[in-house]
């Protein structure tokens, strides 16, 4: 008898493999779903219903945000999921829940035409110019955070198979390098990193004029400058060249799932807003 909430925390972390922030968090929206259970004098889940299930959602819209309300929902229907398959309840009150439309905008990206103005750009033969064109390559190619390009070795790049290993929140995911990205890359690290790199031991795959390892805001500059040269209209960051790779590969036809993978969401509905690019 109850809401066997710790054997729901017990199953996700055993067999999601969620990250500890998402583990809190879909912990903490069932928790205040008990809490509203329980306001209404429901004090086991086999108590609950379709009805119980609408009337939470309800509550939910009249005092949050869309993206907030479909976050919770995703939580709810993972814990009924778990009480189903565990055999905790007879049937699942979520399995045919009509979920409230997300209001989310499609990110802004460049077109394919612009993205190739972009990476013209770098276009000397000294060390700088060859670098820069390397992260550009590496960054649309493969639609990794700044962060993570920022934080590459050079032993997470295995050019003869043409990927590039990213390592973090416990999970390791493997991303493939298209030809210009690794022809960039074997230039960068061949002519323009042994000039750059003054001290032998340094590991960073990207490294600034003095030699130390590449920082956010010095690939921000070098972003915003190549943005400028190529006339683009739009406002690039960063994170416009990882929703131009998404976006990109969706209209080619690609499997959502394995854009998912490759961007390294841990929630499919955050790679799904993709698929509005298509419309």
């Amino acid at each position: 008898m109850g809401f066997y909430l710790r054997e729901f925390e017990e199953y996700l972390s055993s067999e999601k493999s969620l990250s500890t922030v998402t583990l809190k968090s879909y912990t903490t929206d069932i928790k205040q779903y008990i809490a509203y259970l329980e306001s209404k004098s429901i004090t086991d889940i086999r108590q609950t219903s379709n009805a119980s299930v609408l009337s939470y959602m309800l509550y939910l819209e009249k005092h949050n945000a869309v993206s907030t309300v479909l976050r919770k929902l995703s939580a709810l229907k993972s814990y009924y999921l778990f009480l189903f398959t565990s055999h905790i309840i007879d049937k699942d009150p979520t399995s045919n829940l009509k979920l409230p439309k997300s209001e989310r905008k499609v990110p802004s990206a460049l077109t394919v035409e612009e993205v190739g103005l972009l990476m013209e750009q770098p276009m000397g033969n000294d060390p700088k110019s060859i670098r820069d064109k390397a992260m550009l390559e590496l960054i649309y190619a493969t639609g990794i955070r700044v962060s993570e390009l920022i934080a590459l070795n050079t032993y997470d790049l295995d050019l003869a198979l043409g990927i590039v290993v990213l390592s973090g929140s416990g999970k390791t995911r493997a991303i493939p390098l298209g030809k210009s990205a690794i022809s960039a890359l074997e230039t960068y690290l061949k002519q323009a990193r042994v000039v750059l790199v003054r001290d032998e031991n340094e590991t960073a795959l990207f490294v600034n004029m003095h030699g130390k390892p590449m920082t956010r805001q010095g690939f921000w500059k070098i972003l915003k400058q190549y943005n400028q040269a190529a006339g683009i209209s739009k406002h690039i960051t960063p994170q416009t060249l990882r929703h131009s790779f998404a976006m990109h590969l969706i209209s080619k036809g690609a499997d959502i799932r394995s854009v998912q993978e490759l961007l390294g969401h841990a929630d499919i509905s955050t790679t799904q807003i993709y698929n509005q690019s298509k419309a």
